[in-house]
């Protein structure tokens, strides 16, 4: 099993296994009949692993990345080109080292909500608590209950991985306090063999 580590000057080239996106959507946002009709950008898309999924979700999604992967348009999130809620949600796997500042932006990006991937670890730490979760509650943290296993560069089925992943949630509308949630195992019922292949033409098609 492998653990994730990566240099400081590290791109954070981990691309999301499409099944791991479905079991977020369907378990934690309430799945088709609740995105329907809303836009969504996709702010770290890579190779369009995470956009793919959530394009069968979104009636709209913007997906973009400060590196050439061949999918979506070159830009850089942080730089602040997107106006103040042009998309009813920002959603993305952000690079591990700088997801803070993607949390930020998003939430001046998003008109509803902002969800982040990270590494279970991610809610942990005093400065974290103090620069992040104190001022800016999430509304939920969604942990899943099966390994997430993400591949340097590729997606793998056969992967696995010593390192646990959840989602954090945040709501643009007032929250008090955050919600624990567990996202069930449903690796075998959100799994397409159609994900893998590297040459998808569905990607194209989300360009």
């Amino acid at each position: 099993m492998a653990q994730r580590h990566e240099s400081q000057n590290s791109v954070d080239d981990f691309p999301t296994p499409p099944w791991a996106t479905r079991a977020f959507l369907e378990s934690v946002l309430g799945g088709k009949s609740a995105l329907q009709g809303l836009s969504c950008l996709e702010p770290a898309c890579h190779r369009g692993h995470m956009s793919m999924p959530l394009a069968e979700y979104f009636s709209k999604v913007k997906s973009s990345d400060i590196v050439e992967y061949g999918f979506g348009e070159v830009a850089n999130f942080l730089a602040g080109d997107y106006p103040d809620k042009s998309f009813d949600w920002v959603i993305t796997n952000p690079p591990f080292k700088i997801a803070e500042d993607f949390v930020q932006e998003g939430l001046r990006v998003a008109r509803l909500g902002v969800a982040m991937l990270v590494r279970t670890v991610f809610i942990e730490s005093i400065g974290r608590y103090e620069r992040l979760f104190l001022d800016t509650k999430p509304a939920i943290f969604a942990q899943y209950t099966e390994r997430v296993a993400m591949v340097k560069g590729r997606l793998d089925r056969k992967a696995s991985t010593a390192t646990g992943y959840g989602w954090v949630v945040w709501s643009k509308f007032p929250t008090k306090s955050t919600e624990l949630v567990w996202i069930p195992p449903s690796r075998k019922k959100f799994e397409l063999d159609t994900d893998y292949p590297q040459s998808d033409p569905q990607l194209n098609m989300l360009r």
